[in-house]
């Protein structure tokens, strides 16, 4: 059966990766990943949901590991565990075999690992050193990236909703009059538009954001792989006086960014709210 198998190239599983990514995937994860999913695609019959499962049983002995106190085998089991995480989701693109229950069983999979590691992480230091800090440490570590993921498909959802209410009034406002080009005003206005444009350059913002798009890196610099990866990968290979300054810092960092896309989310909503009371009032008086 396996003869008659498609043959992929690596081309064709990097086209599979996502548009734009946490820079630690792009990084330290997709060059391996990328390999081991083009293994998987042309000499296996591997399904994505086996790959999710595979990948979820060893975040579990990432888990143990690190309650017994073994650190870097713990760090070296989490980033397998990852970037298995990271081929099932390639392997259903290649193959177009994803299912909406693969979605779910990543999902979950996910969120299983985590709270096994930071129980595992805390636990494994607690039973060391008899300090109630690294309690509190895996505890918060867990509620963080279970808000993380609970408010992120909220947010979308609220996203989802305004869109969904703007093409509902769009049949109501009456189209806009289509302005004449040689009009002098118009001309006025664009020309001083391209004024404008010419002599002040560049950004450097917008310079950096497309310098990271071009290399598929999402401009945050934090999200949850991150915190993941300064956690359970980074601040154990460290050592363990790496891990509360490491986890501290990442888990702040990640909980401005959080902030930060809630407030974005209320100046969308709020933007919205404005401009369907101009539309309303604009329908009335027409």
């Amino acid at each position: 059966m396996l003869g008659c198998m498609r043959t992929y190239s690596l081309d064709d599983v990097h086209e599979t990766r996502k548009r734009r990514d946490s820079w630690w995937t792009v990084y330290f994860v997709d060059p391996a990943a990328c390999r081991v999913a083009l293994a998987v695609a042309n000499r296996t019959s591997l399904t994505p949901n086996g790959l999710t499962v595979f990948s979820l049983v060893l975040g579990l002995v990432s888990a143990g590991c690190f309650a017994m106190n073994q650190l870097v085998a713990g760090a070296c089991f989490f980033y397998l565990s990852f970037m298995i995480d990271c081929v099932d989701g390639k392997i259903a693109r290649l193959k177009g075999t994803g299912t909406p229950f693969g979605l779910w069983l990543d999902y979950v999979g996910d969120r299983i690992r985590v709270v096994m590691c930071a129980g595992g992480l805390a636990y494994g230091q607690y039973a060391l050193t008899g300090e109630v800090t690294y309690v509190v440490l895996g505890a918060a570590v867990a509620v963080l990236d279970l808000f993380r993921y609970v408010n992120a498909p909220q947010m979308k959802r609220v996203r989802e909703a305004v869109r969904e209410e703007r093409q509902e009034l769009e049949p109501l406002v009456p189209a806009p009059l289509v302005p004449d080009p040689m009009d002098p005003e118009r001309l006025e206005r664009v020309r001083r538009s391209e004024a404008d444009r010419l002599p002040r350059g560049r950004s450097l913002p917008k310079r950096f954001n497309r310098f990271l798009a071009r290399h598929r890196v999402r401009s945050h610099l934090i999200s949850g792989i991150e915190f993941h990866a300064a956690v359970f990968v980074v601040a154990p290979l460290a050592g363990a006086w790496a891990l509360i300054p490491l986890a501290t810092a990442s888990g702040a960092m990640l909980l401005v960014n959080e902030i930060f896309l809630v407030y974005r989310m209320w100046r969308f909503t709020r933007r919205h709210r404005v401009a369907s009371s101009q539309e309303s009032r604009e329908h009335v008086l027409v």
